[in-house]
């Protein structure tokens, strides 16, 4: 994309697309998530109700990250051991750079030090990957990762409900949205008078 194109705004479809890996998180917390989301009256880009059966995951996960404002990444244990959390990782990250997308890691029962350094989980994920992709692809996934952990997120831990988390994460998300729109359009999307 030219930068004479990316100074003008582009077609938002979702406002918030919503990252994760589906065995770890699926069934509760992202679920629970989600819902508080779209309670709050946010469209969410959900795998689950975003797409059509049948649809190739790639390609609408990419135009999922490309249609919304601002994305979730709920970084749990065994998310970098799917391809397609890293590839979605990176490209998240590329749109944070050139189309100033705002990216909002979740540290779900990890230590953000250990997204950013590659520990525990994450290093034995990367260590699988890269016996099978190339170099290059590997060397963006870890930048990517890198920066994520870099990112002021939201570190879950046990020491309250993960509805308190919850109701964090939509507020902030909300402030967010709200910060990076014009009034007139905030107003709109969020059904709030001022």
């Amino acid at each position: 994309m030219s930068s004479s194109s990316s100074s003008f705004p582009r077609q938002v479809k979702h406002q918030v697309f919503l990252s994760f890996r589906g065995e770890d998180t699926r069934l509760n917390f992202t679920a629970h998530l989600h819902k508080a989301l779209k309670d709050s009256g946010l469209n969410i880009f959900f795998d689950e109700d975003t797409l059509e059966k049948g649809e190739p995951l790639s390609p609408a996960v990419s135009q999922g990250i490309a249609a919304s404002n601002l994305s979730i990444i709920v970084l749990s244990k065994d998310y970098a051991s799917l391809k397609s959390c890293l590839a979605e990782v990176s490209n998240i990250m590329d749109r944070k750079h050139t189309q100033k997308h705002t990216a909002l890691p979740i540290f779900y029962h990890v230590d953000p030090s250990d997204v950013r350094n590659l520990g525990r989980s994450f290093k034995t994920s990367f260590e699988d990957h890269e016996s099978k992709r190339p170099t290059n692809e590997m060397k963006q996934w870890k930048t990517a990762f890198a920066e994520v952990g870099t990112l002021k997120g939201i570190h879950i831990k046990d020491d309250k409900p993960e509805t308190k988390y919850i109701n964090e994460i939509v507020d902030d998300v909300t402030r967010k949205l709200m910060n990076t729109m014009p009034r007139s359009t905030s107003e709109k999307l969020f059904g709030m008078d001022y």
